[in-house]
This record gives structure tokens, sequence and C-alpha cells, in this order.
């Protein structure tokens, strides 16, 4: 709309839904639950806004519930990838050329549209393919990715406003162009809001991106693409890839259009996608973005002041809550030894409350975790603890997939500070707690930080502030999002902008311009109104 300077409503996070008994939500959500396991669908690749199907289809079943089978999707093969390359750069030559406002109002009514039409059927899509609970699901696919579109639209806006001074007789401006080719949004399985978030940040700023959504979480992905076309996204801008990383990643960075990476997932995987993109620099029109955020080994740390009831509810929600498949989870905590024997009883009488289970079954707090390689991995920790004496498991330890991927939640309690489920991460419901002596309180803080190769998310229980403070200042480094008496996990898109350093990834902070600003490639304007017409400086004057 020309002659207009509009502004971006100003964004509030989405209310959370609580479910609560005989709640209308939770009504209508039973019944979304219902209808997804009544129908099967079928997923295309969507390339130029072309549904295409292709002769590799796979299934999709609940991970709690093997014999469930929700639908197939389609993978896409090397003349897919050709054609959304070849798709994404078409639809550039318009996208980047459409106004800020024009944009936006896209993904203002994406967010509207699951926050009201798509609510619950994107929730019950979440709960049933990827294995969450209501609550779990509800901050996830619908608050936080709502939260996302919301305040990346705002924050899009901050950066364009965002000029220089212009002194008398001249007019400076700042441009922020979208990058020149397309952008590479690979997300992980376990947030549909960060898959949501990795190809719509961009598409923001005008960039065109090329989506391949995580194998086991294809779902919900797809749910939120036919959303993004209701909201009138235009063909071509975002395509949507599934497909094997060995058949995509070649070609993708093999083109010479491939300007940007936006990743979550593994720290090997990243590192392997950093070394082909460097070995293939020469190649490309400009050095791309490489945006990442890979795993944790993120931890609780209790100083013998700390409020006991308090530490243990974020213990346990920080460790076990979404079967502990969060890179924020809580991975490891170290406890005084005179506190460890003064709360295990009640930490023992809350773990004890804990039921799992199908997300269908709104009492359980804990589901199945994603796959049979998930599954097997976890499990393999926890037989290894079982099979040594360095620690010993004390909560916990089942396994069970007969049914579902089951892995009862674990704690392991050590005094090895460098035992192997302190120090690797395990990306499921097993936490560890390393023993410290109490007079070691900042000796501890030391091992602590170095302990890791990881720097994401990490927490303090004291009531003590020097406690805090020195807590603080030593495990700087350490955590990337960092929380004083409050689990390390839930970070708020506009509270806390969500990133970490180290092998934790590249600490560009989604939810936050920070993020947005990565996409732009900015250029600046000079404009004089009255340009000098000789050569002559005053200084060249000879009297």
């Amino acid at each position: 709309m020309r002659n207009c300077a509009a502004r971006v409503p100003e964004p509030v996070n989405e209310p959370i839904y609580e479910y609560r008994v005989g709640s209308k939500e939770r009504r209508e959500l039973k019944i979304a639950l219902e209808d997804i396991v009544s129908k099967k669908v079928e997923i295309p690749l969507i390339i130029g806004g072309k549904e295409i199907k292709t002769e590799s289809k796979m299934e999709i079943r609940c991970p709690h519930q093997h014999n469930v089978l929700l639908g197939h999707y389609y993978q896409a093969g090397k003349e897919e990838v050709k054609l959304a390359i070849d798709s994404v750069m078409d639809a550039k030559k318009t996208w980047s050329k459409v106004d800020f406002q024009e944009r936006a109002a896209i993904f203002l009514r994406a967010a509207e549209l699951l926050s009201t039409k798509y609510r619950f059927i994107m929730n019950a899509i979440t709960m049933l393919s990827i294995s969450k609970n209501a609550f779990q699901a509800e901050i996830d696919c619908v608050c936080e990715l709502i939260d996302f579109l919301r305040f990346n639209a705002s924050f899009a806006q901050k950066i364009y406003e965002d000029q220089p001074i212009s002194p008398k007789g001249f007019w400076n401006r700042m441009q922020y162009r979208p990058l020149e080719g397309f952008v590479f949004a690979v997300p992980p399985f376990n947030f549909v809001s960060i898959s949501g978030n990795l190809p719509t940040a961009p598409a923001i700023m005008g960039n065109v991106s090329i989506w391949k959504p995580a194998s086991s979480a294809i779902y919900p992905s797809y749910m939120f693409m036919k959303i993004l076309q209701e909201a009138g996204l235009p063909d071509g801008v975002i395509n949507f890839v599934p497909g094997k990383g060995s058949t995509m990643g070649d070609l993708i960075f093999s083109s010479k259009s491939f300007s940007g990476l936006h990743f979550t997932g593994s720290y090997d995987t990243f590192n392997y996608m950093w070394k082909f993109i460097a070995n293939n620099m020469s190649n490309y029109i400009t050095y791309p973005r490489i945006v990442g955020e890979t795993g944790g080994k993120d931890f609780i740390f209790a100083h013998s002041s700390a409020n006991t009831s308090s530490l243990i509810t974020a213990i346990v929600r920080g460790s076990f809550e979404y079967q502990g498949q969060k890179c924020s989870a809580v991975s490891r905590v170290y406890l005084p030894k005179s506190m460890f024997n003064s709360i295990k009883d009640e930490l023992l009488n809350e773990l004890s409350k804990i039921k799992m289970g199908s997300p269908e079954d709104f009492t359980n707090f804990v589901n199945a975790v994603i796959d049979r390689e998930s599954y097997d991995k976890i499990k393999s920790y926890v037989d290894f603890v079982k099979n040594q004496n360095e620690a010993k498991i004390f909560f916990g330890g089942k396994c069970d997939d007969s049914v579902g991927y089951f892995i009862e939640p674990t704690v392991v309690v050590t005094e090895d500070p460098h035992f192997k489920t302190m120090e690797e991460e395990i990306f499921g419901p097993v936490v560890t707690f390393y023993l410290y002596d109490d007079e070691k309180f900042e000796e501890t803080l030391h091992l602590c930080d170095k302990t890791s190769i990881y720097g994401l998310t990490g927490a303090i229980f004291a009531q003590d502030r020097s406690a805090i403070n020195s807590a603080t200042e030593i495990l700087e480094s350490s955590a990337g999002n960092f929380y004083i008496n409050d689990k390390p996990t839930g970070a708020v898109v506009g509270q806390q902008p969500f990133g970490g350093a180290r092998a934790s990834g590249t600490n560009d902070k989604a939810g936050s311009l920070l993020n947005l600003i990565r996409w732009t490639s900015a250029r600046s304007v000079k404009e004089t109104f009255n340009p000098p017409e000789h050569i002559q400086y005053p200084f060249m004057e000879e009297k």
C-alpha cells in the first residue's frame, strides 16, 4: 500500500490454554485427536505451490503406539531438489521486491489462523505424531510458533527503522536487502515452533527458503505449510521438501545460489555442513550466512541455601518434560552432599507421581521418545550405568518398546564429575546428579564450567545472593541462557532470546532482532542535495 508508513501491531505473547478438566478447549482438543486418528494423511512435497509425490513413500506412526498409522509422506530425490532450487530462485525475483508491510501481513495472518481456526488440529497432530502431551504441544506448536511470527515481524520493522544520521544537505539511508540467493532451513524433530521459524524468519526479511523438515516430525510441519499457503504466501517463496540429508545436502551446498543455512540439530551434523560449505566457498555468489543451534549438556547447580521444593520441581520438570528431548533439558545436576540426603525422600515422592503413556491420556506427564534410533541410544546409556560401579540408578531405568518407545524417567547418582552421563549429550529422560562437598562450592562451579563442550542453558539455585553472584560470574560462558532459581527450559520469544555458544551453536538468538538481522545484507545509500561543482578544497587557497 503506497503512501503509508504502516506499523506492525505491537506483539504480545500468545496466552497458553491450560486444558483443565471440563474446559471448552479440552473438549475441542479431544475431538481433534479423534479426527486425526480416524483418517490417514498423504503428505506430498510442495514446490512452487505444486504438490509432488515421488516413488519414495514413508510411513508416519505414533511413537507411543507403533500400530497406529497416521499416514504417509513422500521424500524428494535429486530431481525434486533441483526443481526446488529453481523454484525459489524464480520466486525470489518478485518476493524480494514485495513491500515489507505486505510480507508481514501474510505471516501475521498465519499467526491468527494458528491461534484460532487451526489451534486444536495443530495440537492434536503434534501430540500424536511426535508424542507430546497437551501442555507441551500447546506451548510449542501453537504459542511459541505464533510468537515467532508476530515478534519477528516486529523485529523486522525495528531493523528497517534503524537509520543513520543525515547532516544538512545530505540524506543517508540504510537498505536491509535480502540475501542474493536462497536459505536452506533444516529443523529438528522436537519443536514444531523451531521447524516453522527456520524457513519463515528469513522469508519475513524478503528471502526465499528451501525447508527440509525432520523426517520424524513431517506431519505438523506440513500442517503449518498449509496454513502459510492459506495465509497468502506466494508459490515458491518457501518450498516444503522432505528428504534424506545425504540426497539434499550435496545439491543444496553445491548450488552457486546457496546463501544461508538456518539449522537446529546435532553438533556432528552442523560441523559436517560447515565443512562442506567451506570446501565449496569459491562456488558461491556471496559468503553464506551460517546460523545454527546444536545441542547442550545443560545443568542445574544447587547451593546449600537453595529452596529445596523449588529445586526439586525444577529438576523433575526440567529433566523429564517432553522426555528430556529438549536442547535445553536438564542433563546434569550439581548437588551438595548434605542437601541430597535431606531431599531424596521428597524427590522420590515427586518422581513416583509421574505417569507415563500415550498423550491421548491427559494424566500422563511423560510420553514416548521419538523413534527407534533415539530409544536404542538412550537405552544404551541406561544399560551402561547398570553395568558399572561408578554410579547407580536412584530412580527409573526401565525401558519398554513393545507398544511404543517408552523409557522411564531415570535419575543417576555419581561422585565422579567426569562420569560418562555427566559429560555426553543423551537427549532423553536421563539426568545425572554429581554430589559435591559443600565447602567446595566455587571449586565445583569451575568444574561445571569446564566439564562440557556445550554452552546452551544452565541454572543456579540459591537464596544466598553472594552464591548467586559467584555462579553468575564463573558460569558466564557456560550457558547462553542462564536462569536464577528457575529451570533452564522454556525460553519465551521476546523474553529470553534463545541460543548458546561453544559447541551449542552460533548464538544468534532465536526470538530476537539478532536472528532476523542475519538474513539481511545491508546497503548504505548517500544522497547529496547540492553536490560540489569544483575540485578545489579550502586548504588549497594560496592566501
